[in-house]
């Protein structure tokens, strides 16, 4: 929004009268296209009509006024700077005294997707906008008065219309003051703080003493950013990658190298490890701004997200009142939480989230999901909206969950049956809504024709043009009917038709265009991202440097090649601070989960390996399987045998659909120093593979049963023949690096701090094989090789030299 070099304050006029003069209400029922859509269309219709104006128009005029802001230690001054579309200069007869007079004008043109018959005065925005040009022009060139005119341009149509308004020079001098005045607020409290916490930084020091490698990461981490380079980082767990990340990031903030971290991860745990990673440091009195993103249906306050006036009072008028709001807040708190916002925003009467969103600006760091700078329908636009570099550090924590993620948000598709289900709902509003409806229909079917089960097209015919057309019918029919039945069908339509449009004009040679049938809402068409890399690039490059970090970034090259890294970025193995001993990594090689092998005697055999780990000894244990059905046919065998008294322990099984509450239960049940043996199955890949922390002995085992490979499937075998065709690994790609990190996920559950212990078990023949040792973590070699009969041995051997460990510390 703004930039401070030196105690010059910058700041452009579009920013400035958009943060001090927005008003008004939320409204979702409002479609408005998206801010890259309009100012594509609009720079062309802006020099277009540019073009066509005469020899008194000047067109593209850089416009800046420096003005006093206030007074630190030195003086700050207030520089506003932006560009005119046109400045129009032309003479006028004055009838009185027969003498011609100069005429100056100030024309703003502004590209809009609205019907222009339902535009009745200019946006307060875009007019005050002119309006500083207007000053600033006007202070130049010594004017008593000037004009202005906002010229509104219809983007499909480029019809023109035109609002008119000439304003005296001491009236604009009034105005300007007083908008730059407000500003100054602001800014007066942004330096001061930036100055307070660059100083509590400079005096703080890493928080524990540096583990084996820890010290060489910190400084790996801080000399990427400062270099402004990206860093892939393996670092188990134990390593402390939280802390070694933030801690150097922070110091770089400190030393003048930025004044924004934004810290992204991908579940809620990770989210509370980074939190409770900056407050350690606020501990040692490092002071900082941190507020963290929550979901938006986490923060309403209604049972139903609504964000209209309509529908929630806090919506209207939240603009009028959402600047107070947040200044109250960041004038009083530093760890800006959900509960915070909550309490501040009810205080003021405005919309949680939205503030959240606002309080970003002001923060130093943003904690949130990937989404907020990654996600092309999701990202911040305040930050992330323009070209421009700007001197953010990204810090991406369980960064090999971005890879699918990242795929996902830029892929596209659109379903044959919405367009029916929308033509069902407009029927009986819209002729011209229907009729263009009808025409995306046709060609979705013309595209299902042509389809039997698969297939993949090089095109989407003329699909694109009939969508374009209708996104501006959806525009023009939403503002003129604002309240109706199953309004929501049509609404979506549209946000997914967006999403489609705005991935088309993405398509290379990293994407692939199918169709197929999907199970539940049948034909469809998808537009899917094979390689994020290079959308990914694109948003790294507004910010000065990245840091990927994760326990299972394995193989690098890999991530690195999917995560826009480059021959110039760095990567690091963070060394495994662990004590061998007091691991016990087992492969069963006696045991297969191939399609082929999965009968009775295979579940039978996996059983077995279970109870035997957990005889071994009393405690909690969690096994993974590749499906809820291995799984289940293996808990069956498992509740037989308990209930003949081959053994006792409680059993819990993951199921589908979990509520929150039920997802609590189970992790609460696996207890601290356990009197009794519980055995949880889960599903490798689910909800309890990957970012629980159950610590000490809450967890002293877990077998994996399986490579954790993808169920084969037409999308999986798309991947494969794509990256068969690009590097000749489409089998790695596809399946293995995605089965393995799975693998790894869920061994990592237990053993998380350096006073753990624990068994992981393999159970899999194919774990032998190359392919998959080499993507083993350094830290799995040496590891036994055991058939069933020699299993309990292994185990028990291991938990006696524990024990005889323990007795000698």
């Amino acid at each position: 929004m703004y930039k401070i070099v030196g105690h010059v304050i910058k700041v452009s006029v579009r920013n400035l009268v958009e943060f001090i003069l927005r008003s008004g209400n939320i409204d979702n029922t409002q479609a408005a296209s998206g801010d890259a859509d309009a100012m594509q269309e609009g720079n062309r219709l802006h020099r277009k009509i540019q073009k066509r104006m005469g020899s008194e128009y000047q067109a593209e005029v850089s416009l800046s006024i420096t003005v006093p802001a206030f007074t630190l230690d030195e003086e700050y001054s207030l520089c506003v700077e932006g560009r005119a579309d046109g400045i129009i200069h032309t003479s006028k007869l004055n009838e009185e005294n027969n003498l011609y007079e100069n005429i100056v004008m100030i024309d703003e043109i502004k590209a809009i997707y609205m019907e222009l018959s339902f535009l009745k005065e200019a946006s307060p925005v875009h007019l005050a906008q002119a309006m500083c040009y207007a000053y600033i022009t006007a202070k130049n060139e010594n004017l008593d008065s000037i004009g202005v005119r906002m010229s509104y341009c219809n983007i499909e149509t480029e019809q023109m219309k035109y609002f008119e308004e000439t304003y005296s020079y001491s009236y604009l001098e009034t105005w300007f003051q007083k908008l730059t005045s407000e500003f100054a607020k602001w800014m007066e409290w942004q330096c001061t703080w930036i100055q307070e916490r660059n100083n509590t930084i400079k005096g703080i020091e890493f928080p524990f003493p540096y583990r084996e490698g820890q010290r060489d990461l910190v400084t790996g981490v801080y000399k990427t950013i400062i270099r402004d380079k990206k860093l892939y980082i393996e670092a188990p767990t134990g390593v402390g990658k939280t802390i070694s990340t933030v801690y150097p990031a922070v110091k770089a903030m400190g030393e003048g190298y930025s004044n924004k971290i934004f810290y992204m991860t991908a579940k809620t745990i990770t989210r509370t490890a980074a939190e409770d990673t900056f407050a350690l440091l606020k501990e040692k009195g490092m002071k900082l701004k941190v507020t963290t993103i929550t979901a938006k249906d986490k923060f309403c306050i209604l049972e139903k997200t609504e964000c209209n006036p309509g529908a929630c009072e806090r919506a209207e008028g939240h603009f009028d009142r959402v600047n107070d709001a947040v200044y109250d807040l960041i004038t009083h708190e530093d760890s800006i939480t959900r509960d915070l916002l909550l309490e501040y925003a009810a205080k003021h009467r405005v919309c949680p989230y939205e503030m959240c969103l606002d309080v970003t600006s002001w923060s130093d760091a943003v904690i949130c999901d990937y989404n907020y700078v990654f996600d092309p329908n999701v990202y911040l636009r305040r930050f992330f909206a323009g070209e421009t570099k700007n001197d953010y550090i990204f810090l991406i924590d369980e960064a090999h969950n971005l890879v699918d993620r990242a795929r996902e948000m830029y892929s596209a598709e659109l379903f044959k049956q919405h367009f029916l289900d929308a033509k069902k709902v407009a029927a009986g509003y819209s002729k011209k809504l229907t009729k263009r409806l009808e025409a995306c229909n046709s060609s979705m079917l013309k595209l299902k024709r042509e389809c039997e089960e698969f297939e993949v097209i090089e095109n989407v015919g003329d699909l694109a043009l009939h969508l374009m057309r209708l996104l501006t019918e959806i525009e023009e029919f939403l503002a003129e009917w604002k309240n109706f039945e199953n309004q929501d069908i049509i609404f979506e339509l549209y946000l997914q038709i967006r999403h489609f449009m705005n991935m088309h004009e993405l398509l290379d040679e990293n994407y692939v265009i199918y169709t197929d049938y999907e199970e539940r809402e049948g034909f469809r068409v998808r537009l899917q991202c094979m390689n994020p890399a290079k959308n990914l690039a694109a948003c790294l490059a507004k910010g000065k440097s990245a840091i990927f970090f994760s326990a299972t970034l394995l193989p690098i090259h890999y991530y690195k090649d999917q995560l826009a890294g480059s021959e110039e970025d760095y990567a690091i193995y963070a060394p495994s601070p662990f004590d061998k001993d007091k691991r016990l990594l087992v492969i069963g090689n006696d045991v297969s989960t191939k399609y082929t092998r999965r009968n009775q005697s295979e579940y039978e055999k996996m059983a077995s390996y279970i109870i035997e780990l957990s005889k071994a000894k009393v405690g909690n244990y969690m096994a993974f399987f590749p499906s809820y059905q291995m799984m289940n046919e293996v808990g069956r065998i498992l509740e037989g045998k308990m209930h003949m008294g081959e053994f006792k322990a409680q059993l819990d099984l993951q199921h589908n659909a979990m509520t929150e509450r039920e997802k609590e239960q189970f992790l609460e049940d696996f207890v601290e120093n356990p009197e009794e043996t519980r055995i949880g199955l889960c599903v490798m890949g689910g909800i309890f593979s990957e970012g629980i922390d159950l610590r000490s002995n809450r967890l002293i085992g877990v077998v994996i049963v399986g490579t954790g490979l993808p169920m084969v499937c037409n999308e999986r075998e798309l991947f494969r023949s794509y990256y068969d065709e690009q590097n000749g690994n489409g089998f790695d790609y596809a399946y293995l690096y995605n089965g393995m990190n799975k693998v790894l996920q869920s061994a990592g559950r237990v053993i998380r701090t350096q006073e753990d212990c624990g068994v992981i078990v393999l159970l899999d023949e194919r774990f032998m094989n190359r392919q998959y040792q080499n993507l083993f973590p350094r830290e799995w070699f040496p590891h036994e090789v055991t058939a069933y009969s020699k299993f309990e041995s292994v185990v028990s051997e291991f938990w006696e030299n524990v024990t005889t460990m323990d007795k000698v510390n």
